[in-house]
């Protein structure tokens, strides 16, 4: 039985897209959002455990966002965390609540946060050329086997990279419309 299987690709290229594009809502362009948090992972009990498994994140003010963490001896690691993630936010720790004050947008500030799209959109070209790969590579496999011809993996080669292709341009077009945004233009 072969292993290619062109419906899973696009599935696992179209779970990039939609990673990238959870990942670019999280950054903010004027206000408190508890998304722009989502990306943070905080060292504890011995794994990396995403924040809103270990805390309450809520924005109670339109220019504050608060993290309640649950277990007291998270408060160091969350601080380190949220510090260390190249959101530009530094938390200010009150016993087991975080207030994270939002600065404003400046120029500089504009231009991080469009740095760190454009690093959320590689991430995302990575996972998309590892899909591809996958593909690739299974098709070679399929026809060491015999189970497809040269012409057959030849042709399957073209619709993964027109798949792949395609996904890319999706995922450019995204992190364009988020960098516009970000840098107001």
């Amino acid at each position: 039985m072969p292993q290619y299987n062109k419906a899973d690709l696009e599935r696992r290229m179209a779970g990039a897209v939609e990673s990238l594009k959870g990942d670019l809502s999280g950054l903010r362009t004027g206000r408190a959002n508890t998304m722009l948090l989502d990306p943070v992972t905080v060292e504890v009990y011995g794994a990396h455990m995403p924040l809103n498994q270990i805390a309450t994140v809520s924005a109670p003010e339109p220019r504050m966002l608060s993290v309640q963490v649950w277990d007291k001896s998270n408060v160091g690691p969350t601080d380190k965390a949220i510090r260390s993630a190249g959101l530009g936010l530094n938390p200010i720790v009150d016993g087991q609540t975080l207030r994270l004050p939002i600065p404003d947008l400046t120029e500089e500030r504009r231009k991080e946060l469009a740095k760190l799209a454009g690093k959320y959109t590689e991430n995302a070209r990575i996972a998309v050329r590892n899909v591809r790969r996958d593909g690739m590579d299974s098709l070679k496999t399929d026809e060491k086997k015999g189970e497809i011809s040269e012409d057959e993996r030849k042709r399957f080669e073209t619709e993964v990279q027109k798949l792949t292709d395609a996904t890319i341009a999706d995922l450019d077009a995204t992190a364009a419309a988020k960098e516009k945004e970000i840098l107001g233009q």
